[in-house]
């Protein structure tokens, strides 16, 4: 587990970044009105509500989508100059760079899916693999998901260390009490880890991980004037995680026909994500892969 050139000053923990995902957003209020419970010896915590018009307003964004804010090019571009473009590069300034720049980032989010408990990964380094497989095991119910690795335009992209938390499913604008306390639960144990990753303490560590790595994303069936042709089928509909076989029902047509999946055997997550109408995802396709830590 431990990296002994390796050295957490400071960790930061995200909510809101979405403002009617509401489990983050209300747990970093009560962490900044509670300091205690997020500070631990070795480290600074620092909590943010990341985009505070969104969450007055109950709205998943102001202008555009935070979370798609954070890339480089973005953040030095002068004419980018949105609400969110604004705000991301006023996070960068406080969380990504200078004197004051996270070592580890913790982004909390929510699912209409029914993905469970979810740490997302936006990289494979050995920190995160040994954080998330620690994880995995102390909390059996945690799945492990890997976005593409193109995707830099993420909040928690600003930190090489550091993961994303996905819970659900839940409705957006609401909160969920058992899905709170389970998140908050998540937040303590990745405190934890890094203090003791900072005191040189050995945690139980397995020596291998099951990941899903993103591979493709599909979208809805639409018509040639770009509207929906076709809804999740209902025997797709809550199996994030379950294998998709070619021929299994994928889409139901308006006029209840059936369209099967083609492909080879992959795992979906993110199914009916309402927030990603409006990006054409309709699901994201997996592959399991089983991660080995040692050496």
């Amino acid at each position: 587990m431990q990296n002994p050139e390796l050295q957490i000053r400071r960790a930061a923990v995200v909510g809101g970044t979405h403002g009617n995902e509401l489990i983050g957003a209300y747990l970093v209020k009560k962490f900044a009105a509670a300091p205690q419970l997020v500070q631990r010896s070795s480290f600074e915590t620092t909590v943010l509500l990341a985009n505070p018009l969104a969450f007055a307003a109950g709205q998943r964004y102001v202008e555009r989508d935070l979370n798609r804010c954070f890339s480089l090019d973005n953040l030095q571009d002068a004419e980018a100059v949105s609400y969110e473009d604004s705000q991301a590069k006023a996070i960068y300034q406080q969380l990504g760079s200078g004197a004051q720049k996270a070592d580890f980032i913790v982004d909390l989010h929510s699912t209409t899916s029914n993905m469970g408990l979810t740490i997302i990964l936006t990289n494979r380094h050995p920190f995160n693999l040994h954080l998330a497989a620690y994880l995995s095991a102390i909390h059996p119910a945690v799945q492990i998901y890997s976005w593409m690795d193109s995707q830099k335009a993420f909040l928690r992209s600003m930190s090489e260390l550091g993961c994303a938390v996905e819970v659900g499913p839940i409705a957006q604008g609401v909160l969920d009490a058992a899905l709170f306390e389970q998140t908050q639960a998540l937040v303590y144990s990745i405190l934890d880890y890094l203090e003791a990753q900072n005191c040189r303490q050995t945690l139980p560590v397995p020596d291998s991980l099951t990941l899903y790595e993103c591979t493709a994303i599909l979208d809805y069936p639409k018509t040639e004037q770009g509207e929906l042709a076709a809804m999740i089928h209902p025997a797709l509909q809550s199996r994030d995680y379950q294998p998709l076989q070619a021929g299994d029902p994928l889409f139901l047509t308006f006029d209840g026909i059936t369209i099967p999946y083609a492909g080879e055997t992959l795992y979906p997550v993110f199914i009916n994500e309402a927030a990603y109408y409006e990006k054409g995802i309709a699901l994201c396709l997996t592959r399991r892969q089983q991660v080995s830590l040692l050496g």
